[in-house]
């Protein structure tokens, strides 16, 4: 199969989708793979290496769309890209196509096979193409929402793990999932009182030996997370509902609950968002305020570490891309039941349930969309 690696389009994005090491792999087993030049100089990859590995270097995106049979990509594609793909061809990469009506239209219209790498899952019903990134994601998290509290960025002016004799800064977290793990831990290890809410008690209990008991657990209600916005300097919100659209935990009428200068980092902004007033943002203009509340909501945080966040994606899709490349969608689908779940659109209509309940239309079969 002819395999594509495009260079990512989207605004402050420098990760790639494949490193020289899938590149062997792939060429090793029979494939040809196509590599945009320059694609992967932002993940510390040159063209050389890539053609040392066996990829034809392609002079331009147009070209890698041209000759490739599957797209691999990072981000999900704009506009222009979208008008490249064509029918028959497979497209695998991180898609949420819940809060986008707009392009999941288009993916439809394209003809393409589109999979989605946050709905693939694994024999025990994880997420292996989304947990890399949201580990990264949340530790990111606390980075950045350390830095917006300070004065000078619009925060409180607080040091999150204060000094002796001065108290730490109050981290909400909400949503108990990989995120919302690991920016639990980092807020821990940075010496911040941590408060880490969750609708399941077993999850909580798994959470409590996971982080070692030094973090408070809290059942996830409307009351419980009103009384403390007051109390708090940070909150991180890291709710997943896989597929759908992300379900709102604070309301714009709860702002005026918390201080002046509290940051809000919106982690579940690629799903539309887990706070009312949560709009997508880049690093380049990482923030917005509403009422007073300083709002961090980067739609590809791990995009700025590409150099880490490239190896560790790479990393977990290569098998699944070596599967694709190998049996073709039926044949990869028909081996795993995980992957079919990755499949979001096919022949013209959308084949995952809870991406067609989120924009009001009636999912197809896989294996029927494939064959019509």
């Amino acid at each position: 199969m002819n395999v594509g690696v495009p260079k990512e389009t989207k605004a402050d994005e420098y990760r790639v989708s494949t490193t020289p090491a899938g590149v062997r792999e792939l060429s090793e087993r029979g494939h040809d793979v196509h590599v945009e030049r320059g694609a992967g100089i932002a993940s510390g990859f040159t063209d050389d290496q890539y053609k040392a590995q066996g990829a034809t270097i392609e002079p331009d995106a147009q070209a890698v769309f041209n000759a490739a049979e599957m797209i691999v990509k990072v981000k999900e594609p704009l506009d222009f890209e979208v008008k490249r793909l064509r029918k028959g061809q497979i497209l695998f990469t991180y898609l949420h196509l819940a809060p986008s009506p707009a392009l999941t239209r288009g993916l439809c219209e394209s003809g393409a096979t589109c999979i989605a790498y946050e709905t693939v899952e694994d024999r025990h019903g994880r997420l292996p193409l989304l947990a890399p990134m949201s580990e990264i994601a949340g530790r990111l998290a606390t980075q950045a929402g350390a830095f917006m509290l300070e004065k000078p960025l619009g925060g409180r002016g607080v040091l999150l793990g204060g000094v002796p004799g001065v108290a730490a800064a109050n981290v909400m977290v909400i949503g108990g999932g990989s995120v919302g793990q690991h920016a639990a831990a980092v807020a821990i290890g940075m010496g911040a009182d941590v408060f880490i809410f969750d609708l399941s008690i077993d999850r909580l209990r798994e959470l409590e030996v996971a982080l070692g008991g030094r973090c408070s657990t809290v059942f996830s209600s409307t009351l419980a997370i009103e009384e403390m916005l007051p109390r708090v300097d940070l909150v991180i919100g890291a709710v997943l509902v896989v597929g759908e659209r992300a379900p709102y935990v604070i309301r714009r009428n709860q702002l005026k609950m918390m201080r002046k200068g509290t940051v809000l980092v919106d982690v579940a902004i690629d799903q539309g968002g887990c706070f009312e007033t949560s709009r997508p943002t880049t690093h380049h203009e990482p923030t917005f305020e509403v009422d007073g509340i300083t709002h961090y909501c980067v739609t590809n945080m791990p995009g700025a570490v590409p150099v880490t966040s490239t190896h560790a994606l790479s990393n977990a899709t290569l098998p699944y891309v070596l599967a694709l490349a190998d049996k073709g969608v039926a044949g990869a689908i028909a081996a795993d039941p995980g992957l079919r779940l990755g499949v979001n659109v096919a022949g013209g209509v959308v084949t995952h349930p809870a991406v067609a309940a989120s924009i009001g239309v009636e999912p197809m079969a896989p294996e029927q969309a494939l064959a019509g």
